[in-house]
């Protein structure tokens, strides 16, 4: 099948521009609603950083390996990236405020759960929940920003406070997580719990109310073949280096995802309201969206596992002094994010994404090239780490943009899942692929950052990939046109 540029956006870019509508007043309201978003947002990114910080005391107290710790993490990969589709096909059909409030609430139980219980399955079950409370907020609050903003500079300036926030938020959890957990592990997962009731309260009193669709119904089947092959698809993928790839539950578990999904694709052809309307995957720039934040998350999340490992457990450096270190990348994105919009109204999205990998690959070859056995952190790691803040600043609101361009309000919940599932999704298969090239390289013994190598060469791979995805279409556009 050929990808090409069939959005309604294209359309929008040409002679009809002159006739779009005056630009969107920002009353204090609109101020409100999106300040309630950026919160949700802001706690999302706070609670992932945390919590990776704390991991060590929780492991030590609650007596827990590193395997189970390992699913403190990928419990809320897990139950995020398997429901984002039915979240925000969900917030279609049953109203976005209703959804929104509604998962935010239970985020917070669970974060307050999380914070009491002293058992260690217990616990992995709250950040289950909470996943999947996160999986019904992510593309609801984007797609009540998308069909709040109109469509234009408006949009392209709230997605980038958006991002901002994003990135404040994982900042910010680095930070406070060092800082809790010299108090207790417990406070990292109970400091969410008042933030999101006040965002619970404001989003209630701010947030529009919006009527359900007049026509729709939810797909059942779609649901749970969706959800339950990609489930077991990124549960394979985590545990297969502990268990063999050649393992017969290993190979089982791929038949049955593989099986899953082929019963999806074949359910979303034939029922009348498919929770994915496949005919979307035929508009090249929002397959190109979804691949490109793969690449992006994937790339960048696997980086900074690697950097974290590497500074506390073979440098011995603390919680805190290792999130200082890798600060810079998050400072980046929160004071360049609020440009990118004017930039994207200038240069378009394909440019900006473009640019994005470009700098993440510079990063990481930048990484290779001068890292030897025992990386400097002035000359090596600290550039790495601009050059990926710069990436992520660019490509985060690019892509979104992108992917959201040019959709009809009744399918936004459905474009924002989307993106967003392909970043938790193959961020997941990402890093579980990292991971498994870094026990191999443990195992192989070397010291030093050595055993971290194969790991760097895979991400930087990714980001290559990324980039050729980008600037393959916009070199054959610029051909055409001088030709």
């Amino acid at each position: 099948m050929t990808l090409t540029d069939t959005s309604p956006a294209s359309a929008v870019r040409g002679p009809a521009a002159a006739s779009a509508p005056a630009e969107q007043a920002w009353t204090p309201r609109l101020w409100g609603v999106l300040a309630v978003l950026c919160a949700v947002l802001f706690l999302d990114g706070l609670d992932v950083s945390m919590v990776g910080v704390a991991l060590p005391s929780i492991g030590t107290e609650l007596g827990l390996s590193t395997t189970s710790l390992q699913w403190i993490v990928n419990g809320y990969v897990l139950g995020y990236g398997s429901l984002l589709l039915l979240g925000g096909r969900t917030a279609d059909l049953l109203g976005r405020r209703r959804v929104f409030l509604i998962a935010l609430a239970v985020f917070a139980a669970a974060s307050l759960v999380g914070g009491l219980v002293s058992d260690g399955t217990l616990l992995i079950v709250t950040r289950f929940v909470k996943g999947l409370a996160a999986a019904f907020t992510a593309p609801t609050a984007l797609s009540i920003l998308t069909t709040t903003f109109h469509e234009g500079p408006a949009r392209n300036r709230a997605l980038s406070v958006f991002s901002v926030f994003g990135a404040s938020g994982y900042s910010s959890g680095l930070i406070l997580g060092g800082l809790l957990t010299s108090f207790g592990w417990r406070w990292t997962f109970l400091t969410p719990v008042p933030l999101a009731l006040v965002a619970l309260a404001a989003g209630i009193a701010l947030i529009p109310r919006d009527k359900p669709a007049a026509d729709g119904g939810h797909d059942l089947v779609g649901a749970v073949t969706l959800t339950g092959g990609m489930l077991l698809a990124v549960y394979t993928v985590v545990s297969a280096p502990d268990r063999g790839w050649l393992d017969p539950v290993t190979l089982g578990s791929v038949a049955l995802a593989a099986a899953l999904l082929i019963g999806f694709v074949v359910t979303e052809n034939k029922v009348r309201h498919p929770l994915i309307r496949l005919g979307i995957l035929r508009i090249g720039t929002i397959v190109r969206a979804n691949l490109s934040i793969v690449a992006l998350f994937g790339s960048y999340l696997s980086f900074q596992f690697m950097m974290t490992l590497y500074l506390q457990d073979v440098l011995h450096w603390s919680p805190l002094r290792m999130a200082m270190a890798l600060l810079p990348a998050g400072l980046i994105v929160a004071f360049g994010s609020p440009f990118v919009g004017r930039l994207i109204d200038r240069y378009g999205t394909p440019r900006l994404i473009i640019s994005s990998m470009t700098s993440l690959s510079l990063g990481y070859v930048w990484f290779l090239a001068t890292a030897g056995n025992t990386p400097h952190y002035a000359f090596t790691i600290l550039p790495t780490m601009l050059l990926l803040g710069g990436g992520f600043a660019f490509g985060f609101s690019s892509i979104m943009a992108q992917a959201t361009d040019g959709i009809d309000d009744s399918e936004q919940g459905l474009a924002s899942g989307l993106v967003q599932t392909s970043g938790q999704v193959g961020a997941a298969l990402v890093l579980a692929v990292v991971t498994a090239l870094v026990a191999g390289g443990t195992a192989g013994g070397g010291g030093g950052f050595a055993e971290f190598h194969p790991g760097v060469n895979l991400v930087s791979g990714v980001a290559v990939v990324g980039l050729a995805l980008n600037l393959i279409p916009l070199l054959r556009v610029t051909r055409a046109k001088h030709a």
